[in-house]
């Protein structure tokens, strides 16, 4: 059964190392979620390899951009993580955070219901939202996986 990872900041270079990873074993992965701020070229480069149906770009103007360059294809596009509701229907089996800075943070807490794994790679969103993340991981029963080596270090020390 192929598993289903989200990736929010795929278009950033913890993104492109997740989807780098994963391209190893394609025929596993099912990458459900794309996101990106402003990025719409290598987003869609990125939709297309992997059969994303689902692209987030947060910036308006790459948002309408997109939608107007791209509509002949068949990806669903969105300008904000407020549509995460109609966007997921079923759990993914990881979803991968990796947006940067405190702007990472509200992502993250708003998708971690979404997955029974949440990897995060945004120390700003653990320093600053931990105990909002902690709640969140606990209320849905969705497993924390840091993905940064001093994230994983302090984690692990932590246990």
């Amino acid at each position: 059964m192929k598993k289903k990872i989200s990736i929010l900041g795929s278009t950033g270079s913890i993104g492109e190392n997740t989807l780098k990873i994963l391209k190893k074993d394609k025929k596993n992965i099912d990458v459900f979620l794309l996101s990106t701020n402003t990025n719409i070229s290598k987003v869609v480069r990125q939709a297309k390899e992997f059969k994303v149906k689902n692209v987030i770009i947060n910036d308006l103007d790459a948002y309408n951009k997109a939608r107007l360059k791209y509509k002949k294809l068949n990806i669903n596009f969105y300008n904000s993580f407020n549509n995460l509701d109609k966007i997921f229907k079923s759990k993914n089996d990881f979803i991968m955070s990796s947006i940067t800075g405190l702007s990472g943070l509200k992502p993250t807490l708003d998708t971690i219901k979404f997955t029974k794994n949440i990897l995060i790679a945004n120390k700003e969103a653990i320093i600053c939202g931990w105990s909002l993340i902690l709640k969140e991981l606990k209320k849905n029963k969705t497993k924390f996986i840091p993905v940064d080596s001093e994230h994983f270090s302090i984690y692990s020390l932590l246990k």
